[in-house]
């Protein structure tokens, strides 16, 4: 079983401020300790909560690397794109912004998924943090359940990224995607997992019983994970 702490909360509004207290608290701790950190964020609803509390505190932003745990292989100014989020608000602190799609977005995943792959070799890993969100089916990243889970969970351990396309597509975002690696994720000095809803809070339950084997993309990058692992949940 994965060892995991739980905190809950009565609302997402109070939620998304604990989470943006945290990620600063990681932040301001990393530039101290190494002069610099590298924070590893999802796209999706909560971001959407957090990112104008965190983006408005007062951090040596130069000093901060911001990277997405997946994206859509589309336009960075197409709504499906998760980088277009990051840019929404984070694009005057001063941070910097990496991609993990480009302009060769319409060479195909597994273009892209190289392309990720080597821009991310230059950067010091393991992240700061890894914050990650969690799908209905027990998706994390752009790791989901289906035909290319093996693919996704198996490859070699020095990859940082790969392309991969989701079987059944999402009815939401029918695009391949790019998202970092099983051991990328899994790698982290901290990891939060945050979800709302009493459905994904039984999923995550399950899969962290399940640990390394489980089957679901969640339980497996968890699994791997040695760091400490902390649990937001809202109803």
């Amino acid at each position: 079983m994965t060892e995991a702490e739980w905190w809950e909360f009565e609302n997402v509004e109070a939620m998304a401020k604990q989470i943006a207290d945290d990620i600063e608290f990681i932040i301001k701790q990393a530039i101290e300790k190494k002069g610099r950190a590298l924070i590893i964020v999802p796209g999706g609803s909560t971001p959407k909560l957090v990112f104008p509390t965190l983006a408005a505190r007062d951090l040596d932003w130069s000093k901060v690397t911001l990277m997405l745990t997946d994206d859509r292989l589309v336009a960075k100014d197409d709504p499906l794109s998760n980088f277009g989020l990051l840019t929404k608000h984070f694009g005057n602190t001063g941070a910097e912004l990496v991609p993990l799609t480009d302009a060769n977005y319409l060479d195909g995943r597994a273009g892209a998924g190289r392309a990720a792959d080597q821009k991310l070799a230059s950067y010091k890993w393991p992240a700061d943090l890894v914050w990650l969100g969690m799908g209905n089916d027990g998706h994390t990243a752009s790791i989901f359940p289906g035909p290319n889970f093996d693919e996704a969970v198996n490859g070699p351990r020095e990859r940082r990224a790969l392309g991969l396309l989701p079987e059944p597509l999402p009815p939401e975002a029918p695009v391949s995607r790019v998202t970092l690696s099983l051991s990328t994720l899994a790698s982290a000095h901290t990891v939060m997992v945050v979800i709302t809803g009493d459905h994904k809070r039984t999923v995550l339950t399950d899969a962290l019983k399940e640990g390394a084997s489980s089957r679901l993309p969640v339980g497996r990058v968890l699994g791997e994970t040695e760091a400490s692992i902390d649990v937001y949940w809202s109803k």
